[in-house]
């Protein structure tokens, strides 16, 4: 990968200089390799001299300057400028980067794929939505975010699994059977409740926990898992059931473990966690007491805490990846505490999706017939589809709030960003299949370093060869973002390159070498569509 090489030329260039001068040594990690915003200033930029110049008690100018000469061996520039207060630019040989074509020719549906994790063994748990009713716009986000990021994560060599927890206990489920009911404790409203009302009036049970736990299962298998499965085509490798957990004795265990480790006590007939002493803000019960009109349950964080008890000690994953809603925020640091507490190994991540508000017309929609309370994922996947959904919800970052504007989104033109890129893709396929080429492979190719010439066309090269840092990127910090823009640069730049070079020529070897850039787009753009589980159609 082009960025790494450029960073182990620079760090060993900078050890020779430390070494030399007797200098101490320095951070390697804080030295950046970095895209600058415009391509004038050069393929990718670094500030190793700032970092270096306090220890060698010089300025940052005269340090990139000494370092400029010595990267100036390396066979990989043609150019290096220094640009102030002491960034180096770095310009790359326009051979190196019509070799970078012919290796995404040589490794086609492979390219940008990294080595990064090594088999280490991942969890994503993501949506995990209450069986209280259907998918809302929010478990849509979190649902494509999940399966997208698990996407990448392979991609850079994880062992990831996907896994949905059924909340199917807890005192939540009682509440569905209390809006069965529809007694003076019901809150669910919906089409969906009056149907679920219908269809247990019949066999006269009145208990409202256990109405809950028969409608849980059953929205579970005919709404929610029909959606994941079959509309967002979403493939989970797991469904964990919270009343397995219970039935399995994780909870009981969790619970013996704190007892005996002195971190549980009993307060007003509830017992409680000592989480404040694990980084929490205060203590949390864990078992509520049974004074009043309920008995005594488990709060959210008892089976939250079994949970994770079997993803680290039972199922042995190195890490875990919870992507939550934005109600989850307070329980991140008890969760956390609870962890810790258990003295589980492992890495716990957990990354916190924002909210999502639809608008139609310049105005919010709030009102859903089905739902009672919000629109459903249904009801925005029966107005438009999946490859739009997929690309209109991964276009935030998971901590910025959304609008997700329909009118855009039911736009079947190049307005609408995902058709953008597709229409893209299909004329990438046009002009292959027009070529009458049948096999465009980097064996095939005459010597692209000495057709290719146009700015347009190293534009281009540049984009292609961003693919294995934006998985890089994206598998160090989640900004599953990224994908969506990449394509929309990657199209823009061949729509440029298009526009300016006349691909199929009268000069055969020129026809050649552009048709090898314009099949290494198409594998690119592929690929990243691939990621984003968005189709990548020949024609439209």
């Amino acid at each position: 990968m082009t960025r790494e090489e450029i960073k182990g030329v620079i760090i060993q260039a900078t050890r020779e200089y430390q070494m030399q001068e007797l200098l101490p040594d320095f951070d390697a990690s804080e030295i950046v390799v970095e895209r600058p915003a415009d391509e004038k200033n050069g393929d990718y930029y670094t500030n190793v001299a700032l970092k270096i110049a306090p220890l060698a008690k010089k300025s940052p100018l005269k340090i990139a300057q000494i370092l400029s000469k010595r990267l100036k061996e390396k066979l990989l520039f043609a150019e290096i400028k220094i640009a102030p207060p002491g960034f180096i630019n770095f310009y790359l040989l326009k051979e190196y980067l019509c070799e970078q074509v012919e290796e995404i020719l040589e490794d086609k549906e492979n390219y940008g794929w990294l080595n990064l994790g090594q088999g280490e063994k991942i969890q994503i748990e993501f949506i995990s939505a209450n069986p209280t009713g259907p998918l809302t716009l929010g478990n849509g986000r979190g649902g494509f975010f999940g399966d997208v990021l698990a996407n990448v994560m392979a991609a850079a060599k994880y062992e990831v699994k996907r896994e949905y927890l059924i909340n199917d206990a807890g005192y939540q489920i009682e509440v569905l059977g209390h809006s069965i009911l529809k007694d003076e404790k019901a809150q669910y409203r919906g089409e969906y409740i009056e149907a679920l009302a219908e269809k247990f009036e019949n066999e006269g049970n009145k208990n409202p926990k256990e109405i809950g736990q028969q409608a849980a299962r059953y929205i579970m298998e005919t709404m929610i898992k029909p959606t994941v499965e079959q509309r967002m085509k979403i493939k989970f490798d797991g469904w964990t059931s919270e009343s397995e957990l219970r039935q399995a004795g994780l909870m009981d265990k969790v619970l013996e473990y704190l007892k005996q480790k002195g971190l549980s006590y009993e307060h007003e007939g509830a017992l409680w966690f000592k989480s404040s002493q694990f980084g929490d803000d205060k203590n949390r019960v864990l078992v509520t007491s049974n004074k009043g009109e309920r008995d005594s349950e488990a709060t959210y964080i008892l089976p939250d805490a079994a949970y994770h008890y079997k993803k680290f000690a039972i199922d042995k994953f190195d890490k875990v990846i919870n992507i939550w809603g934005a109600d989850h925020h307070g329980y991140v640091a008890r969760l956390k505490a609870a962890k810790k507490a258990l003295g589980l190994p492992g890495k716990l991540e957990i990354i916190i999706m924002q909210m999502v508000r639809l608008f139609e017309g310049g105005k919010e929609v709030k009102m859903s017939k089905r739902a009672g309370t919000y629109v459903t994922l249904d009801e925005l996947l029966d107005e438009i589809p999946l490859d739009v959904a997929r690309f209109f919800f991964l276009m935030y970052s998971p901590d910025t709030h959304m609008d997700f504007n329909l009118d855009l989104a039911r736009e079947h033109s190049q307005k609408n960003p995902v058709y953008y890129v597709q229409y893209a893709y299909a004329r990438i396929s046009s002009i292959l299949k027009k070529s009458g080429v049948q096999d465009i492979g980097a064996g095939n190719l005459s010597d692209l370093t000495k057709l290719l010439a146009a700015q347009a066309e190293f534009s281009l090269i540049r984009q292609l060869m961003r693919m294995p840092e934006i998985i890089q990127d994206t598998a160090g910090d989640y900004q599953a973002q990224r994908l969506p823009q990449y394509a929309l640069d990657l199209v823009r730049a061949f729509h440029k390159f298009y526009e300016e070079c006349r691909v199929i020529s009268e000069n055969e070897n020129l026809t050649q070498a552009r048709l090898g850039l314009v099949e290494a787009t198409r594998i690119v753009l592929k690929n990243t569509l691939d990621l984003m589980g968005i189709s990548a159609p020949e024609k439209m």
